[in-house]
Protein backbone atom coordinates (compact mmCIF):
# COMPACT_ATOMS: atom_id res chain seq x y z
CA UNK A 1 0.00 0.00 0.00
CA UNK A 2 3.21 2.57 1.26
CA UNK A 3 4.33 1.58 -1.90
CA UNK A 4 1.14 2.18 -4.27
CA UNK A 5 1.13 5.42 -2.39
CA UNK A 6 4.88 6.41 -3.02
CA UNK A 7 4.51 5.68 -6.55
CA UNK A 8 1.42 7.63 -6.71
CA UNK A 9 2.77 10.67 -5.57
CA UNK A 10 5.57 10.39 -7.93
CA UNK A 11 3.69 10.50 -10.71
CA UNK A 12 1.80 13.60 -9.77
CA UNK A 13 4.96 14.94 -9.55
CA UNK A 14 6.73 14.27 -12.64
CA UNK A 15 3.20 15.61 -14.01
CA UNK A 16 3.52 18.62 -12.18
CA UNK A 17 7.44 19.16 -13.63
CA UNK A 18 6.37 18.31 -17.26
CA UNK A 19 3.44 20.92 -17.21
CA UNK A 20 5.86 23.41 -15.08
CA UNK A 21 8.47 22.71 -18.11
CA UNK A 22 5.67 23.48 -20.64
CA UNK A 23 3.88 26.45 -18.98
CA UNK A 24 7.81 27.76 -19.35
CA UNK A 25 8.29 27.02 -22.69
CA UNK A 26 4.95 28.67 -23.96
CA UNK A 27 6.00 31.95 -21.83
CA UNK A 28 9.08 31.88 -23.40
CA UNK A 29 7.88 31.99 -26.59
CA UNK A 30 4.94 34.50 -26.33
CA UNK A 31 4.78 37.10 -27.76
CA UNK A 32 6.15 40.18 -26.37
CA UNK A 33 4.51 43.10 -26.03
CA UNK A 34 6.20 46.75 -27.13
CA UNK A 35 5.57 49.83 -26.64
CA UNK A 36 6.42 52.04 -29.13
CA UNK A 37 7.12 55.85 -28.38
CA UNK A 38 7.06 58.58 -30.96
CA UNK A 39 9.03 60.98 -29.18
CA UNK A 40 8.27 64.29 -31.01
CA UNK A 41 5.61 66.87 -30.25
CA UNK A 42 6.29 69.84 -32.29
CA UNK A 43 4.47 71.63 -34.61
CA UNK A 44 4.76 70.53 -38.04
CA UNK A 45 6.94 67.43 -36.76
CA UNK A 46 7.65 64.47 -39.53
CA UNK A 47 7.92 61.44 -36.52
CA UNK A 48 4.16 60.40 -37.44
CA UNK A 49 5.63 59.29 -41.45
CA UNK A 50 8.07 57.14 -39.49
CA UNK A 51 6.14 55.96 -36.61
CA UNK A 52 3.79 54.48 -38.97
CA UNK A 53 6.67 52.83 -41.21
CA UNK A 54 7.82 51.11 -38.05
CA UNK A 55 4.20 50.45 -37.07
CA UNK A 56 4.10 48.25 -40.35
CA UNK A 57 7.26 45.95 -39.56
CA UNK A 58 6.23 45.60 -36.24
CA UNK A 59 2.80 44.31 -37.21
CA UNK A 60 4.45 42.02 -39.85
CA UNK A 61 6.06 40.20 -37.59
CA UNK A 62 4.26 37.59 -34.89
CA UNK A 63 6.89 37.74 -32.30
CA UNK A 64 5.84 41.47 -31.33
CA UNK A 65 2.39 42.91 -30.19
CA UNK A 66 2.77 46.77 -30.76
CA UNK A 67 1.21 49.70 -29.01
CA UNK A 68 1.93 53.49 -29.18
CA UNK A 69 2.66 56.48 -26.77
CA UNK A 70 2.60 59.60 -28.50
CA UNK A 71 4.28 62.80 -26.72
CA UNK A 72 2.28 64.94 -28.53
CA UNK A 73 -0.64 63.01 -27.26
CA UNK A 74 0.07 63.87 -23.28
CA UNK A 75 -0.41 66.12 -21.45
CA UNK A 76 2.57 66.03 -18.72
CA UNK A 77 3.81 68.72 -16.57
CA UNK A 78 7.31 69.13 -16.84
CA UNK A 79 7.82 70.36 -13.04
CA UNK A 80 6.69 67.02 -12.38
CA UNK A 81 4.24 67.93 -9.51
CA UNK A 82 1.64 64.99 -8.93
CA UNK A 83 -1.35 66.99 -9.46
CA UNK A 84 -4.59 65.97 -10.11
CA UNK A 85 -3.72 67.06 -13.84
CA UNK A 86 -0.64 65.03 -14.15
CA UNK A 87 -2.21 61.89 -12.44
CA UNK A 88 -4.83 62.17 -14.98
CA UNK A 89 -2.21 62.06 -18.00
CA UNK A 90 -0.53 59.30 -16.22
CA UNK A 91 -3.39 56.97 -16.56
CA UNK A 92 -3.01 57.44 -20.07
CA UNK A 93 0.15 56.70 -20.18
CA UNK A 94 1.81 54.95 -17.30
CA UNK A 95 -0.15 51.31 -18.14
CA UNK A 96 1.20 51.08 -21.39
CA UNK A 97 5.09 51.59 -19.97
CA UNK A 98 4.13 49.14 -17.06
CA UNK A 99 2.83 46.22 -19.50
CA UNK A 100 5.48 46.63 -22.04
CA UNK A 101 7.96 43.91 -22.37
CA UNK A 102 10.18 46.12 -24.64
CA UNK A 103 10.36 49.62 -25.95
CA UNK A 104 11.01 51.07 -29.37
CA UNK A 105 11.68 54.98 -29.20
CA UNK A 106 11.63 57.49 -31.98
CA UNK A 107 13.56 60.52 -31.63
CA UNK A 108 14.81 63.35 -34.21
CA UNK A 109 17.39 65.30 -33.14
CA UNK A 110 16.88 68.93 -31.55
CA UNK A 111 20.35 71.11 -30.70
CA UNK A 112 22.70 67.86 -30.64
CA UNK A 113 19.91 66.16 -28.35
CA UNK A 114 16.86 64.66 -28.20
CA UNK A 115 13.34 66.79 -27.14
CA UNK A 116 12.39 67.73 -24.12
CA UNK A 117 8.68 66.55 -24.59
CA UNK A 118 10.37 63.25 -24.61
CA UNK A 119 12.89 63.46 -21.76
CA UNK A 120 9.39 64.61 -19.84
CA UNK A 121 8.02 61.54 -20.54
CA UNK A 122 10.73 59.45 -19.48
CA UNK A 123 11.50 61.71 -16.27
CA UNK A 124 7.91 61.04 -14.80
CA UNK A 125 8.69 57.49 -14.78
CA UNK A 126 11.02 54.82 -13.41
CA UNK A 127 10.24 51.43 -12.74
CA UNK A 128 8.93 50.89 -15.89
CA UNK A 129 11.88 51.29 -17.55
CA UNK A 130 13.86 48.81 -15.45
CA UNK A 131 15.32 45.47 -16.80
CA UNK A 132 13.48 46.48 -20.14
CA UNK A 133 15.73 46.61 -24.01
CA UNK A 134 15.19 49.46 -25.77
CA UNK A 135 15.39 50.02 -29.45
CA UNK A 136 16.38 53.22 -30.63
CA UNK A 137 15.06 54.35 -33.97
CA UNK A 138 16.25 58.42 -34.84
CA UNK A 139 15.37 61.31 -37.97
CA UNK A 140 17.20 64.11 -39.00
CA UNK A 141 19.37 65.99 -41.45
CA UNK A 142 22.87 65.12 -41.99
CA UNK A 143 23.63 63.24 -38.75
CA UNK A 144 20.27 61.26 -38.94
CA UNK A 145 19.66 61.90 -34.75
CA UNK A 146 22.33 59.67 -33.92
CA UNK A 147 23.67 61.91 -31.53
CA UNK A 148 19.76 61.98 -29.81
CA UNK A 149 20.67 58.13 -29.61
CA UNK A 150 23.73 58.35 -27.98
CA UNK A 151 22.33 60.49 -25.13
CA UNK A 152 18.99 58.60 -24.56
CA UNK A 153 21.43 55.11 -24.41
CA UNK A 154 22.97 57.29 -20.93
CA UNK A 155 19.56 57.98 -20.09
CA UNK A 156 17.73 54.59 -20.41
CA UNK A 157 21.57 53.56 -18.48
CA UNK A 158 20.69 55.13 -15.56
CA UNK A 159 17.10 53.82 -16.05
CA UNK A 160 18.47 50.04 -15.76
CA UNK A 161 17.39 49.54 -19.12
CA UNK A 162 19.28 48.11 -21.67
CA UNK A 163 19.12 49.59 -25.00
CA UNK A 164 20.01 47.46 -28.04
CA UNK A 165 23.22 47.88 -30.64
CA UNK A 166 21.90 48.08 -33.75
CA UNK A 167 19.67 51.22 -34.41
CA UNK A 168 17.65 52.37 -37.24
CA UNK A 169 18.28 56.21 -38.51
CA UNK A 170 17.35 58.28 -41.18
CA UNK A 171 19.51 60.98 -42.46
CA UNK A 172 17.73 63.95 -44.47
CA UNK A 173 14.95 62.11 -43.43
CA UNK A 174 12.43 64.60 -45.41
CA UNK A 175 13.59 63.18 -48.35
CA UNK A 176 13.92 59.20 -47.93
CA UNK A 177 10.36 59.43 -47.97
CA UNK A 178 7.86 60.41 -51.02
CA UNK A 179 4.84 62.53 -50.44
CA UNK A 180 2.59 59.48 -49.38
CA UNK A 181 5.06 58.32 -46.59
CA UNK A 182 6.29 55.69 -48.79
CA UNK A 183 10.57 55.21 -48.79
CA UNK A 184 12.19 55.52 -52.06
CA UNK A 185 14.90 53.05 -51.58
CA UNK A 186 13.51 50.52 -48.69
CA UNK A 187 16.38 47.95 -48.83
CA UNK A 188 18.43 49.54 -46.22
CA UNK A 189 15.87 50.66 -43.87
CA UNK A 190 14.18 47.64 -43.78
CA UNK A 191 17.21 45.52 -43.45
CA UNK A 192 18.28 47.73 -40.27
CA UNK A 193 14.89 47.41 -38.91
CA UNK A 194 14.77 43.56 -39.06
CA UNK A 195 18.23 43.50 -36.94
CA UNK A 196 16.78 46.17 -34.70
CA UNK A 197 13.91 44.04 -34.00
CA UNK A 198 15.78 40.63 -34.24
CA UNK A 199 17.77 41.78 -31.22
CA UNK A 200 15.22 43.46 -29.16
CA UNK A 201 13.21 40.04 -29.14
CA UNK A 202 16.11 38.41 -27.80
CA UNK A 203 16.58 40.99 -25.11
CA UNK A 204 13.49 41.12 -24.61
CA UNK A 205 12.65 36.94 -23.82
CA UNK A 206 15.91 36.83 -22.23
CA UNK A 207 15.16 39.16 -19.96
CA UNK A 208 11.64 38.07 -19.58
CA UNK A 209 12.12 35.10 -18.92
CA UNK A 210 15.30 36.26 -16.22
CA UNK A 211 12.83 38.54 -14.25
CA UNK A 212 10.38 35.26 -13.87
CA UNK A 213 13.08 33.25 -12.34
CA UNK A 214 14.93 35.94 -10.28
CA UNK A 215 13.04 39.54 -9.27
CA UNK A 216 15.28 42.18 -10.86
CA UNK A 217 15.94 44.59 -7.29
CA UNK A 218 18.83 46.46 -8.07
Amino acid sequence: MTAEIAETAETAEIAETAEAAETAEIAETAPLHVTLIVGSNRHGRFGPVVADWLLDHLHDRDDLVPEVVDVAGTDLPTDLARTPGATAALAGVTPALAGADAFVVLTPEYNHSFPAGLKNLIDWHYHEWRAKPVGLVSYGGVSGGLRAVEHLRQVFAELHAVTVRDTVSFHNAGAAFDDAGTLRDPAGPDAAAKTMLDELVWWGRALREAKRKRPYDA
